[in-house]
């Protein structure tokens, strides 16, 4: 017994040390952002800020006119994770549940598409954009990743554990599919919705790269656009750049808060299945 509990001691050891160093990091950049100048460049480096301001938050709001970002930013993650949910739940339940002709061959190509990275499929995105008017707005943000591959997988996956006499039963009642889908099936699907809510969001949120190339008007730019402002070509507003990287961390941390208990309790049904 002794041997088991120094053995889950240590464990725990081990583990609190991991999480302290994946914690590090973002503590560093949380107790920076209340830096003052002097102590950001001060050497050797001091952990704790003396004194603590809030300079560097008022600054950059007033600077970089944060406010428009920030609602852009929450615009494109919410319309984005919402029609995500929407469109992927019902390709998932179509592959999952319903049989024709060439449903293998459908999710084999979807699978498939993982294995393309973004650069590859950029320019037919933009072009296709571009054809369509819609270059230059938050629609080319919102539109494109409305439909992921990952998401059609893992609902297909889960509602394979779904017995199909349920589906049948609400349809000898008299149930459309159109019911069926959202009063049984969407119901059904919270655990692993809420899942896919977490990762579309972190995933919108934290994009850099395709409103780079889909927005060319300022006043359209997304945060994570809006926080380059602050790297210039021979200097970098640190402090700025701090604080603002602080306060686009706290939505993605509220939604994991709202959404893990949905998660957790998700991860163990599916698993009691």
């Amino acid at each position: 017994m002794e041997l088991k509990a120094s053995a889950k001691a240590v464990l725990y050891i081990f583990l609190i040390v991991m999480a302290a160093m994946w914690l590090f990091p973002v503590l560093w950049i949380v107790i920076s952002s209340f830096k003052t100048n002097n102590d950001l460049y001060s050497f050797p480096p001091r952990f704790w800020p003396e004194p603590m301001t809030f300079e560097h938050f008022t600054a950059a709001v007033q600077k970089g006119n944060f406010g428009r970002y920030f609602i852009n930013s929450t615009i494109v993650t919410v319309s984005s994770t919402i029609l995500l949910l929407l469109i992927n739940s019902m390709a998932g339940f179509a592959l999952a549940k319903y049989k024709f002709r060439g449903a293998a061959v459908l999710l084999v190509g979807f699978v498939s598409t993982l294995m393309i990275p973004l650069e590859v499929i950029m320019i037919p995105i933009f072009k296709v954009l571009s054809f369509l008017g819609l270059f230059n707005s938050l629609l080319a943000l919102i539109i494109p990743p409305a439909a992921t591959p990952t998401g059609v997988f893992l609902i297909r996956q889960y509602l394979l554990t779904v017995p199909d006499e349920l589906l049948e039963a609400a349809r000898m009642d008299g149930a459309s599919e159109w019911r069926i889908y959202s009063q049984i099936i969407l119901p059904i699907c919270k655990p692993i919705l809420a899942v896919l809510a977490i990762f579309s969001f972190m995933w919108r949120w934290d994009d850099f790269l395709w409103p780079l190339i889909g927005i060319s008007d300022p006043s359209l730019y997304t945060i994570q656009l809006a926080l380059s402002n602050f790297i210039g070509e021979f200097n970098v507003d640190w402090g700025s750049l701090l604080a603002m990287s602080v306060i686009t961390m706290i939505p993605v941390l509220v939604v994991f808060v709202i959404f893990q208990r949905q998660f957790v309790s998700g991860m163990v049904t599916s698993g009691m299945k």
